[in-house]
């Protein structure tokens, strides 16, 4: 009888805890998710900040035991929301992001098979001229289009100004 009771308050006790546990997780996934980007100034910017990321990666990818994959969150959030840019910038950023999914997919085949053969054909100085274009065509774009809808456009960093602290060179 006396063991009934303890598996009862245990049994109670977890009723309650794991519903708890549950909406922690949920509401720690949820803050963690990226904002969707609203405005052509945050869908370029957010391009430009994985451009740039991948940029920095590619830097490091000689030196590095585990090759890490590229940034394809922004591409694939807002590939389709693309019209304000023109047709030559469009495809520009087509182009590059296709080569960082091949890229990434060898990465990811070097990985499971824990073998860098799949890396030998991969040529980074390919992949760094669309990215150097991608990010020089963004900038200008941001740049023209952040001083037209003038102060406070644009994400507002800790930094002021519309991209947050200088993404933009100036």
């Amino acid at each position: 009888m006396f063991e009934s009771c303890a598996f009862d308050a245990s049994a109670e006790q977890w009723s309650w805890l794991i519903p708890l546990i549950i909406v922690i997780a949920l509401s720690f996934i949820m803050r963690r998710r990226k904002p969707a980007e609203k405005t052509p100034q945050d869908v370029a910017s957010s391009l430009l900040m994985d451009v740039i990321a991948n940029q920095r990666a590619l830097e490091k990818f000689d030196t590095q035991t585990r090759p890490k994959k590229l940034k394809l969150g922004s591409w694939q959030r807002n590939s389709e929301k693309l019209d304000f840019l023109e047709p030559s910038l469009r495809s520009t950023l087509s182009e590059t992001f296709r080569q960082i999914e091949d890229f990434n997919l060898r990465v990811e085949s070097a990985k499971m098979y824990k073998s860098t053969s799949y890396l030998f054909g991969v040529n980074i100085e390919r992949l760094q001229e669309p990215l150097d274009k991608s990010r020089e065509g963004l900038e200008e774009w941001l740049k023209a289009n952040i001083e037209q809808a003038g102060p406070g456009a644009g994400r507002q960093g800790c930094m002021g100004g519309g991209l947050g602290g200088g993404l933009i060179g100036g």
